[in-house]
C-alpha cells in the first residue's frame, strides 16, 4: 500500500496525537504542557508527523511491550525456585535467526519511507521565491535578493517589565522585524552563518537546518495556511543562544506584494521595515497609507 493510502487510513486515528494537547488559538507556537509536535502547515511536516505517529510509535510501543513481557516471563519461568537445575543449552539456531532477522526487517520497514521523506526534504522543487538567512551572534539577518530588501531580526523586548514580572507574549519568540512570506508558494531558504554554527528552525514547517560559516545550506517549504509561526536557533551558539527567536508571517500573496513594495520604499528612505499586521489592519479598516493602497490595487 502506498504511503498516501496509509496516511488516509491511519491519519484519522493516530495523526491527531501531535496536537492532542494544543489549542487552536496557539497552533503556531509552543504551549504550556504541550505534548507531541506543533500542528503542521506543510507537506514536509505532514510526512514527519505521519512517520512518527503512524509508523514509529506503534513499532516502539509494540517492541517495548513485547520485550517487557518477555523479561517478566523469563524472570518467572526460569527463577531459581521453578528451575533448580538450569539447562546447559548454549545455542539455538532457529531462535538466533529470528532475533537477528526480525530486527533487520523492522529496520527495513522504517528505512523505506524515511528515505522518501529525506529525499523530499533535501531535493528542492521549482521555487517561486528565494530568501537568504544569515546567523549571527545573536540575531538573524534576512535578505530578499530578487527585491533588494534586507534587514536584521532581533528579539523584541517591548513591553517587558522585569520589576513587575510582566513579559511580552509569546516570551522570547517575537522579533522586531518579521520575515514576511506568501502562502501557497514554494520558497527556498539559503542558510549560512557569519561566525559560529547556528540552526534555523520552524517546527510547524518541518524545517531545521544548520547555519554553518563558509557553507550555504538550503531548505524549502510551502505553507498552506496564513498566520504567525515561531522558531528558535536550535544549535547552542554562545552566551545569548536563547535569545535568537525566529518569527515568520505567512500572508496572502496580495498582502505579501504590498508589504514587499513598502519594504523597498523603507529601504530606500532608511526607514524601519513595515509591520505587515498593521498594514493588513489598516487596509481592513480603510485607513491604509497611499503607498499600501496603490500597491494593493
Amino acid at each position: 500500500m502506498a504511503m498516501a493510502s496509509l496516511k488516509q487510513v491511519f491519519g484519522a486515528v493516530l495523526g491527531g496525537s501531535s496536537t492532542l494537547f494544543a489549542t487552536s488559538a496557539l497552533a503556531q507556537q509552543p504551549v504550556d504542557g504541550g505534548l507531541g509536535f506543533q500542528p503542521s502547515v506543510t507537506t514536509l511536516m505532514d510526512d514527519i508527523v505521519w512517520f512518527h505517529d503512524v509508523l514509529l510509535m506503534p513499532i516502539i510501543t509494540l517492541t517495548t511491550v513485547f520485550v517487557l513481557a518477555l523479561l517478566l516471563y523469563v524472570m518467572w519461568r526460569f527463577s531459581a525456585k521453578r528451575n533448580p537445575n538450569p539447562s546447559s543449552t548454549t545455542h539455538h539456531s532457529l531462535l538466533e535467526v529470528i532475533w537477528t532477522g526480525v530486527p533487520i526487517l523492522i529496520l527495513v520497514v522504517i528505512a523505506i519511507p524515511s528515505f522518501r521523506i529525506l529525499y523530499d526534504q533535501e531535493v528542492v522543487p521549482e521555487t517561486e521565491l528565494t530568501i537568504e538567512v544569515t546567523g549571527n551572534q545573536w540575531y538573524w539577518s534576512y535578505e530578499y535578493p530578487e527585491a533588494g530588501v534586507s534587514f536584521d531580526a532581533n528579539p523584541d523586548f517591548e513591553g517587558d517589565d522585569p520589576a513587575t514580572g510582566k513579559w511580552r507574549e509569546p516570551r522570547l519568540l517575537t522579533t522586531d522585524n518579521q520575515v514576511v512570506l506568501p502562502v501557497d508558494t514554494n520558497i527556498e531558504v539559503l542558510i549560512n552563518a557569519a561566525d559560529v554554527i547556528h540552526s534555523w528552525t520552524i517546527p510547524s514547517f518541518g524545517v531545521k537546518k544548520d547555519a554553518t560559516p563558509g557553507r550555504t545550506n538550503h531548505v524549502w517549504f510551502n505553507a498552506r495556511e496564513t498566520g504567525t509561526y515561531y522558531g528558535q536557533c536550535s544549535e547552542i551558539c554562545g552566551l545569548n543562544h536563547g535569545y535568537m527567536p525566529i518569527e515568520v508571517k505567512i500572508v496572502s500573496k496580495e498582502d505579501y506584494a504590498s508589504w514587499l513594495a513598502e519594504a523597498k520604499l523603507a529601504m530606500g528612505e532608511g526607514r524601519d521595515m513595515p509591520n505587515v499586521d498593521k498594514m493588513i489592519a489598516q487596509r481592513k479598516n480603510g485607513t491604509s497609507s497611499s503607498t499600501f493602497v496603490a500597491t494593493a490595487e
